[in-house]
């Protein structure tokens, strides 16, 4: 499969991308010239050079090193609470489609209820009841992302559970539990695969957002989101500040979103229908 999505230009892309912020993650202390919480008010609002290439802020920190510290944070938030979305939205889905009637019912009045409120104003809300942190952040999209995975999922169900296969099995005296995980989940994996990776780019584009907001990594924590929000003040004297992390989240949720279209691209087989007949 990873031969036949890198054998698109978008997927190549996309996954270079990826491959670039999860080294970042992964290798921060390695690939990080400086202590990204290290304070030298001394080469406070430095401009890119060669001793640091993206500058240093206000304080006189690196942001380059904050930056790669940033990508950890983000790919941390995005995959675990995309995670969080897929188990939960899967496991309700399954439920709903195979069980249908009133636990049906129950279950998609409450994913309306979810999809009804704007994401933003929801996140914001679960947030401030419960604290702003990494933690609450990540369950918060959690809970916001459930909805839509489930319905997908829903969708397919409705459409597998009926078939001969899942018939015979059901016939021959196979329980609930069976047919749920061995015989329909593994027809709705290639759709969690595409729903988790282009997922990955609204999971950075929406912690950014909150951090932005101050709900979500607070200082000092390097979230790109929330540099962006300290340089702003700064924007006319240091535009670099604010510009670098833009620039990052932007490659980031562009790379992601590619790689979730190569991944969909490959594994709809719907669209692979389309593109043997052109």
């Amino acid at each position: 499969m990873i031969k036949k999505v890198i054998s698109q230009k978008i997927g190549l892309i996309g996954l270079l991308v990826g491959l670039l912020v999860l080294a970042a993650a992964v290798l921060a202390p390695i690939l990080s010239p400086y202590d990204p919480y290290q304070i030298d008010m001394s080469k406070s609002l430095r401009p890119p050079s060669l001793a640091h290439p993206l500058g240093t802020d206000v304080f006189g920190r690196d942001v380059m090193s904050r930056m790669i510290y940033g990508a950890r944070i983000s790919l941390e938030v995005s995959a675990l609470s995309r995670l969080m979305s897929v188990v939960l939205g899967t496991l309700l889905g399954l439920i709903a489609g195979y069980f249908g009637g009133r636990v049906d019912n129950a279950i998609m009045r409450a994913a309306d209820i979810t999809l009804a409120y704007p994401a933003l104003l929801l996140l914001i809300a679960v947030i401030a009841a419960v604290g702003p942190s990494l933690t609450s952040l990540i369950v918060a999209l959690g809970i916001v992302g459930w909805a839509a995975v489930a319905r997908i999922v829903r969708a397919q169900v409705l459409t597998i559970k009926e078939r001969e296969f899942v018939l015979a099995v059901r016939s021959l005296g196979g329980s609930s539990p069976r047919i749920l995980f061995r015989h329909l989940l593994p027809n709705c994996l290639s759709q969690l695969i595409i729903i988790f990776s282009m997922g990955l780019g609204m999971g950075i584009m929406a912690e950014s957002s909150m951090s932005f907001l101050g709900l979500g990594a607070q200082p000092p924590l390097p979230s790109w989101g929330s540099m962006i929000s300290a340089g702003l003040d700064y924007l006319r004297v240091a535009p670099w500040l604010s510009l670098a992390p833009g620039i990052g989240i932007t490659l980031a949720v562009l790379g992601f979103n590619l790689l979730g279209d190569a991944f969909r691209d490959v594994l709809d087989p719907k669209l692979r229908h389309l593109g043997r007949r052109e």
